[in-house]
């Protein structure tokens, strides 16, 4: 047992000494560590906070009938470009029984009231003509058949209207013919003939026949952060990258912020619009999703180190910047406007100067 024991330890010893003499070898083939560097460049740095949303038309006209009824025919389609006062629909009246019924009593009680108002004016006017009865007393008869012929003319409208949702007259509107009241482009057109329609009332929006809007005028909807909203402004410049429109982006100004924040996800969001200046030789569809950075700051052409390269201390921000081989020496330096990537120099550092930005194998920094 002792044996074993002993021949174990003397391997165990063997073991640990040829493991040492080549870590001792390894060690001393590793190759040595050497300094990278990187001097100041000049750049443009801006200082930007991003807002989601999506471009739309600055109006959107909701068009509707006059009167209710079924849509007869609709004569546009979405995407069609259309002017003010074209014709974009017709609507066929369908008459309640019960006013229809009413309206044609009144007709019929209108009439009989006319044909004795006439009557009784033919006799009297008789009578003056024949000097029985005084002006004043004709009058009266006069008044009462002008009113009668009044009240049959109001009653035959009432059941036109009624019949037809519109009085049939020269010059006279008609009210089942749907007009675009305004230059633009057809939008979404959400009903096809044979559609009931009802017409906006106190009690009722009414049925959009069709959406218009003017192409040329969009805006940027978007929201932007209550942390983020303190440092934007109206009239600030804004970059726009459309989604569906790629290598391309369009300048804005913002001209709305809002002066309430709405609750989402847990955080203050706030509505923000602006003005979209468009390409001729692009179009933008009203929904697209786009992503706009908000210009806070800029700073153009000026010195600028990489900001990965900031070291910190108790004094400030200092780089380590070489004096000679593999000798550094803290600068502390004096920065500006920070885009996230890389940082402005006010003052500490010169262009010529060798700041150190890392180490590399000796052997890869010689094939550098």
């Amino acid at each position: 047992m002792k044996k074993i024991i002993r021949f174990v330890l003397v391997v165990g010893m063997i073991g640990l000494f040829i493991w040492t003499l080549i870590y001792l070898y390894q060690k001393s083939e590793e190759t040595p560590m050497v300094s990278t560097t990187s001097q100041a460049e000049k750049a443009t740095i801006i200082k930007k906070t991003v807002a989601n949303g999506s471009v739309v038309p600055r109006k959107e006209i909701a068009i509707k009938p006059q009167v209710s009824g079924i849509l007869d025919e609709v004569y546009i389609v979405a995407g069609e470009l259309v002017t003010k006062g074209q014709l974009l629909a017709k609507v066929q009246v369908i008459p309640d029984m019960a006013n229809l019924n009413n309206a044609e009593n009144r007709l019929k009680q209108a009439k009989i009231a006319l044909n004795n108002a006439q009557q009784d004016f033919d006799r009297q006017k008789k009578l003056f003509d024949d000097e029985v009865i005084s002006s004043a007393d004709f009058q009266r008869f006069q008044l009462t058949y002008d009113q009668a012929v009044q009240e049959k003319q109001a009653s035959k409208d009432n059941l036109q209207i009624v019949r037809e949702g519109a009085i049939q007259k020269s010059g006279g509107i008609q009210n089942t013919l749907i007009r675009s009241t305004v230059k633009g482009m057809i939008l979404e057109v959400p009903v096809e003939e044979g559609y009931s329609v009802i017409e906006a009332n106190t009690f009722n929006e009414g049925t959009t026949v069709c959406m218009i809007a003017d192409m040329s005028d969009m805006i940027f909807e978007g929201k932007v952060d209550e942390s983020e909203v303190g440092k934007i402004k109206v009239g600030m410049p804004l970059l726009l990258s459309v989604g569906a429109i790629e290598n391309q982006q369009f300048d804005a100004i913002l001209k709305y912020i809002a002066p309430k924040g709405v609750e989402e996800n847990g955080a203050i969001q706030f509505d923000i619009k602006a003005e979209v200046k468009l390409q001729d030789s692009l179009f933008i569809r009203a929904g697209y999703s786009a992503n706009a950075d908000i210009i806070l700051d800029r700073a153009d052409s000026v010195m600028s180190v990489d900001e990965a390269l900031l070291k910190f201390d108790d004094e400030g921000t200092y780089v380590e910047v070489e004096v000679g081989k593999e000798s550094f020496e803290k600068r502390y330096l004096e920065t500006g406007l920070s885009d996230g990537i890389r940082i402005e120099v006010l003052s500490g550092i010169n262009w010529e100067d060798k700041i150190k930005s890392g180490e590399v194998p000796a052997n890869e920094a010689a094939t550098k």
